[in-house]
């Protein structure tokens, strides 16, 4: 099955609640959570939009705050990267969210291998405490795409790997900025999506938006019209799966363009 959804709520939303109503009216069955700054919502709030969103029939993730970095030479930096996930996660199981998805840090001074390290050890410090307090939602790690950030198909997968309960989040615009705009055919989505399915066989989650980008890497999303990369060559791709697929849209104009991704997925004849 196929989840569409913003990351964040519709524009003109009142809180969560009006947001599941606006995306319900719009067809949609998906809504990420952005925690991007703080993790502000109570326990009870949690409980009152999970079962808004069951009843709507909309699969729920949640994004945690950005400033998590384990790998960090500042050990209360690492310590607050914790307690952010432990928050984000804490809430996304009382809305009944499956994943939580992680900006997981970045190099710094440190070479990419010490960085993995780091961030494996940070990560499995947040499985061990979720896995105590009996959560058994997902984290996601994020593909990245500024070339400072750790987060590259090869390293998220080392992660996977070794701690159970994580999964791969594929970012494709922020895939296509790091490569310098390498995402161009749709044989090139097809084998991206083949080097995840190697290392994890569950629920697909997908971030897509069309992305500005520099030698450095991504420099800002953009709407589904500027096609860099093309939804329309990643939509076949998707519909050859037969597991269920999330497909947050990060654009500008986020429900509009989650809208518009599925109705171009819908148009794909089987």
């Amino acid at each position: 099955m196929y989840y569409f959804g913003p990351a964040g709520y519709p524009e003109g939303s009142k809180g969560p609640v009006d947001a599941l109503e606006r995306i319900k009216i719009l067809g949609l069955n998906a809504l990420e959570v952005q925690f991007v700054r703080q993790v502000m919502m109570s326990e009870e709030k949690a409980r009152l939009v999970g079962e808004k969103a069951k009843e709507f029939g909309i699969l729920l993730s949640v994004h945690a705050p950005y400033y998590i970095n384990f790998n960090s030479s500042n050990k209360e930096t690492v310590k607050k990267s914790v307690e952010w996930v432990l928050k984000s996660a804490r809430a996304a199981g009382a809305m009944d969210a499956w994943i939580v998805v992680i900006h997981a840090g970045s190099y710094g001074t440190t070479p990419p291998d010490v960085a993995t390290k780091n961030i494996i050890k940070g990560i499995r410090s947040c499985r061990k405490k979720l896995e105590e307090e009996g959560y058994n939602v997902h984290l996601g790690l994020e593909t990245m795409g500024k070339k400072g950030y750790w987060g590259t198909p090869q390293e998220i997968a080392k992660v996977v790997e070794e701690i159970e309960g994580t999964c791969p989040v594929i970012d494709f615009a922020h895939l296509h900025a790091r490569s310098n705009g390498s995402i161009r055919r749709e044989d090139d989505f097809e084998n991206l999506i083949k080097s995840f399915e190697e290392i994890y066989t569950g629920r697909l989650h997908i971030h897509f938006s069309s992305v500005e980008f520099t030698d450095a890497g991504e420099k800002k999303h953009l709407p589904l019209d500027a096609k860099s990369p093309d939804f329309a060559l990643l939509a076949p791709c998707l519909k050859r799966r037969s597991y269920d697929i999330t497909i947050i849209s990060e654009t500008p104009l986020l429900e509009k363009d989650a809208v518009r991704m599925k109705e171009i997925l819908s148009n794909i004849k089987d």
